[in-house]
């Protein structure tokens, strides 16, 4: 009987205390956690490797994922030119690229400041859509925008229709091609003339 009782007392405890059983897990589970935080970081030490995102600067071919184009003019031509004809213009104009470059087209918005055909100081503020058709010529593009016109006043205030406060609507096709990052669009202007622009795109 006492031998038993010995036994009892000495021998192992076969029903633990649960409280002390959590206890001990504590550290495992913070050790396993502690694993999975460090994880990625060690394995990019031992391979070496850097995931740097490529430079916008870089693109191959940064026409399609610039952003913003800015462009002067370079030459004018009227049709039917007059002695009150201006052809240098002094255009500066800055449009913004909209989407990620899809395959044929997207949306362009811009202002421009400029000198009309009569020397007057001019803006036009825009939105259009400008499409890349050709598959195997991608860096030639066709561009549309339409906006509001302003700055033909006085004795030339009708020279543009639908000018009668001051503001007039506008449409002006065009058409570009573009090396690396410098472009050129050929732009017309109505019936009235054409005007040859040089431009650069910018991340």
């Amino acid at each position: 009987m006492n031998s038993q009782s010995h036994f009892t007392e000495a021998g192992p405890n076969l029903h633990p205390d649960p409280t002390s059983r959590r206890h001990q897990l504590i550290p495992f589970a913070f050790a396993l956690l502690l694993a999975g935080v460090l994880m990625p970081a060690g394995a990019a030490d031992v391979t070496g490797e850097k995931t740097e995102k490529p430079s916008v600067w870089d693109a191959p071919e940064p026409w399609r994922t610039d952003r913003i184009y800015f462009q002067t003019s370079v030459y004018t031509a009227h049709f039917n030119p007059s002695p009150d004809h201006v052809n240098n213009q002094h255009l500066l104009n800055l449009e913004w690229r909209f989407q990620d470059r899809p395959r044929y087209g997207q949306w362009v918005a811009g202002l421009a400041g400029f000198a009309n055909s009569f020397g007057q100081p001019s803006q036009y503020l825009y939105g259009g859509w400008l499409a890349r058709p050709f598959d195997k010529l991608q860096p030639l593009y066709f561009k549309i925008t339409a906006g509001v016109l302003h700055g033909y006043e006085g004795e030339y205030k009708n020279k543009i229709p639908f000018n009668s406060s001051g503001y007039a609507p506008a449409v002006l096709p065009s058409m570009g091609y573009c090396i690396n990052r410098f472009c050129s669009e050929l732009v017309l202007f109505g019936t009235a003339g054409a005007m040859l622009t040089l431009g650069l795109t910018l991340p």
